[in-house]
């Protein structure tokens, strides 16, 4: 880094670090001042007419030393980086924010920020098939190009970076703290994944703590960044609903997966849809909305389902076997189901059920889901 953007740096850093100086101030007092230089720089005046206190002037012209090096310090490690609005490489998509944030603290691979993205966002405590399907679109859409970008949250969060980094996709997570302080303090392993591979990002400096309020912020920035946002489960009261809305004010596209209406995690995306969100059964549904977007941008994958494939009869690959493995299998349709369910509907005693679906769990063509109950593995959507 040459001398000039060493100094420039430190500038921001003094900026982004000045007790009392919130990102609104700062940004009007870059677009009055010019750029970073010229407001460090500007007489005391002009700053306190700009609404800068005392105190952030005080930061501004002598910002503390220790906390100047910790931050140099943390800048020096491979693949961090701080990108500010001065920059060539700020995302486009995020400087029409009316709040876009004066500066982001990167972890990773910077370039992942101008690629094509697509926000995958849903419940924390998703069912099984929550998880399934958010880990099977992001590594399908990952496959044709498109960067996959959640929160790092538990649930359909998580697995969406885990269907994205699987399929050797790339991902990016946007944080409620400082990138140092992963949250939640269990998917550190996860983030490290992410940032060897992807991107870690925050407009929270290094030390920050992640508190109630950044997460709605968090969620702009998820929203922002991307061309469209896809809810995978969400109850009625949920983040992600406030995502999707957060999107359709910023001129993104909103998709969401519908579930049973027995299904409380399904109830946030039948409302989604029911006010104007795109309905979503396979990839191919959102790589058509997302095409006028995208041009020659997304690279050739692999062959996607067909809107009259994914609603077919659930695919288990049994035809020419027993036929009351078939008629078992057919029983179980979408949705996991106990013995006694699947006894009634086939006309087989709960023995027998019982001995198939053990043979069919080992032979992987269904899988035991808590409370007793049984569903086929889907195929990738």
């Amino acid at each position: 880094m040459s001398a000039g953007r060493i100094e420039r740096q430190s500038l921001w850093l003094a900026a982004l670090r000045a007790p009392g100086l919130t990102p609104r101030q700062l940004r009007h007092a870059l677009e009055t001042c010019g750029d970073i230089a010229a407001l460090v720089n500007a007489p005391a005046g002009q700053l306190a007419a700009l609404g800068i206190p005392s105190t952030a002037l005080a930061g501004l012209r002598t910002p503390d030393a220790a906390q100047l090096a910790s931050d140099q310090a943390w800048l020096a490690q491979p693949g961090a980086g701080l990108i500010t609005l001065e920059d060539a490489d700020y995302p486009a998509r995020l400087r029409d924010l009316s709040d876009a944030p004066p500066a982001l603290w990167l972890l990773g691979r910077r370039e992942l920020l101008s690629e094509p993205q697509l926000a995958i966002v849903g419940s924390r405590n998703p069912t099984h098939d929550g998880r399934d399907i958010a880990r099977a679109f992001a590594a399908a859409l990952t496959k044709v190009g498109l960067v996959i970008t959640s929160g790092l949250a538990r649930g359909v969060d998580a697995a969406a970076h885990e269907g994205a980094l699987a399929a050797g996709g790339d991902t990016l997570a946007v944080l409620g703290g400082g990138l140092d302080t992963i949250y939640p303090a269990d998917h550190r392993g996860l983030g490290e994944r992410i940032a060897a591979s992807g991107l870690l990002v925050s407009e929270y400096p290094p030390g920050t703590p992640p508190r109630r309020g950044h997460f709605p912020a968090r969620n702009r920035l998820i929203s922002a960044l991307a061309l469209g946002v896809l809810v995978v489960e969400a109850a009625l009261r949920s983040g992600s609903l406030i995502t999707a809305r957060l999107a359709a004010e910023q001129g993104r596209e909103v998709f969401a997966i519908p579930g049973s209406i027995h299904n409380p995690m399904a109830r946030g995306c039948h409302r989604l849809i029911r006010d104007g969100a795109r309905l979503v059964e396979t990839c191919e549904d959102i790589l058509t909305e997302l095409q006028p977007l995208l041009g020659d941008l997304l690279r050739p994958g692999p062959q996607l389902p067909s809107g009259d494939e994914a609603s077919s009869a659930p695919q288990h690959g049994f035809e020419d076997t027993d036929p009351d493995y078939l008629k078992l299998m057919n029983a179980m349709e979408f949705s996991p189901q106990s013995v006694d369910v699947l006894a009634a509907r086939t006309g087989l005693t709960p023995e027998s059920v019982s001995s198939m679906l053990l043979i069919l769990e080992l032979q992987g063509a269904v899988e035991a889901r808590p409370g007793g109950r049984f569903a086929a593995h889907r195929r990738a959507p």
